[in-house]
């Protein structure tokens, strides 16, 4: 993870994106894996582990408080817990992201007092850590902001509770999940996330012996035990790396076929992505072919909590519309600065307008507030390449290869670290499917004007 902000990507664009990519495992669960491995007192292995930056800064948090973390083979991951002694976790050298707040939950089961340091991710909009720091004080806990971060005590065991998230977050409802199976007694969560990675994580939790049941309507009810042992888990496709791909394919005009990701965690993607025009093949139990089937239609959008449309997925299905015949709408319901990205690709050619008005029915949460939470897509408009792109944030980065992959010339990508928090080995892998994009020394640039493009705080 060291020195990557001296790369840069190369793109050379405007050809069909067409071959084969394995989806890696799951960013969103894969270091939420790694933390519930600290609640069994026997090693848990992972596997299908990927090869980005949030891995090793998760595993830099867990070995600077005395757990044994190893790369077994390129892509599993053993974590024995057994060696932990210390409570305070320190900020990583590798970088930040939003783990820390979720191991307060998880190591509150071992020391009655923790304190982890305030780290910060994407600049997408607020994050709230209060439903995490809320929830905790419903176990029985307390939570103070101090120079260390935050830090967290208990007298006694966690006790069992009913929490009523406010928003079914899913970071709040692992806080949830990591509290909760250990505490004494019942605990209830009313209204919890129910992406597949909080499925995915209640499996896995299942099977170090936690008694997890789910019902109807978002509600979860935990048993709590006494002890809970390691496991062996799998960690799923990353289904925002596939949805991303698949826009390539449609945008691109391309046929790609993606292996290693259940169709069904896709959801509603696969809808939106037959309605404008894309084409989907089931090659298997975890593979499908994605192509362009004819002309590609505008569409509504509005992100929302799973089953709804993905925030994550907006971006480079946004890189999409802007291919699209007609006037498309997306309407924000997650994150209020998530339009940031937009301002590059109306320097390749897009012509997009953000509003603070809710261009949608969905509930939303910035509705009557000043957030240019809607954007407005008027397609088809073909892209030229820029001489430089600066990826904002992470998602926002796989969108702005999307784009300069369908742009006709060549662009410069910076601001590479972000990106590869969140996707491993994005070079070889584009590569391998004939597009032209190579990893290069940003001093190879430097006689090159740099025109910041992305740069989110300016639009």
């Amino acid at each position: 993870m060291s020195n990557l902000q001296n790369y840069v990507y190369r793109i050379e664009g405007g050809q069909p994106v067409a071959g084969e990519i394995k989806c890696l495992g799951a960013k969103n669960f894969v270091t939420k894996a790694m933390i519930a491995a600290l609640l069994g007192d026997t090693p848990t292995t992972l596997t299908n582990v990927p090869p980005i930056g949030d891995v090793d800064i998760t595993k830099e948090m867990l070995t600077s408080i005395g757990v044994k973390v190893e790369h077994i083979a390129d892509e599993a991951l053993t974590i024995d817990p057994s060696t932990m002694s210390r409570s305070r976790v320190p900020t990583p050298h590798s970088g930040g992201n939003r783990i820390p707040i979720l191991l307060l939950g998880a190591l509150l089961h071992r020391f009655e007092q923790v304190a982890v340091p305030v780290l910060g991710g994407c600049q997408i909009g607020t994050r709230r850590v209060d439903y995490h720091l809320e929830a905790i004080q419903e176990f029985g806990a307390t939570v103070e902001e101090t120079s260390e971060g935050f830090v967290a005590s208990r007298t006694g065991s966690l006790k069992g509770t009913h929490i009523k998230l406010p928003y079914p977050s899913v970071g709040a409802t692992e806080t949830c999940l990591y509290a909760g199976i250990l505490a004494e007694g019942r605990t209830i969560i009313s209204n919890a996330a129910i992406e597949p990675e909080i499925f995915e994580l209640i499996t896995m939790l299942r099977s170090m012996g936690a008694i997890i049941f789910t019902t109807p309507g978002r509600e979860i009810r935990i048993e709590g035990v006494k002890r809970l042992t390691g496991t062996r888990m799998e960690v799923l496709g990353d289904r925002i790396e596939a949805a991303s791909w698949a826009s390539l394919a449609c945008a691109s005009d391309g046929d790609i076929t993606i292996h290693g990701i259940r169709p069904d965690t896709l959801g509603n993607f696969l809808s939106y992505f037959h309605q404008v025009g894309g084409g989907v093949e089931l090659k298997g139990a975890n593979s499908i072919r994605f192509f362009r089937s004819g002309e590609l239609h505008p569409a509504i959008i509005e992100t929302d909590v799973y089953p709804g449309f993905s925030t994550d997925w907006q971006q480079p299905f946004a890189v999409l519309l802007t291919q699209a015949n007609g006037v498309s709408v997306i309407h924000e319901t997650v994150y209020e600065k998530r339009f940031g990205y937009l301002k590059a690709l109306d320097a390749l050619g897009a012509r997009t307008q953000l509003t603070s008005h809710c261009l949608g029915g969905a509930p939303c949460r910035y509705r009557e507030t000043s957030y240019e939470h809607s954007a407005i897509i008027l397609g088809p408009t073909p892209f030229t390449a820029t001489e430089y792109i600066a990826i904002p944030d992470l998602r926002a980065g796989l969108a702005y290869v999307i784009a300069a992959a369908i742009a006709r010339g060549t662009s410069i990508v910076t601001g590479v670290d972000f990106l590869e928090r969140g996707y491993g080995n994005i070079v070889p892998r584009l590569a391998a499917m004939d597009l032209h994009i190579e990893r290069i020394p940003a001093d190879a640039m430097t006689d090159a004007r740099l025109t910041l493009v992305g740069d989110t705080n300016t639009r």
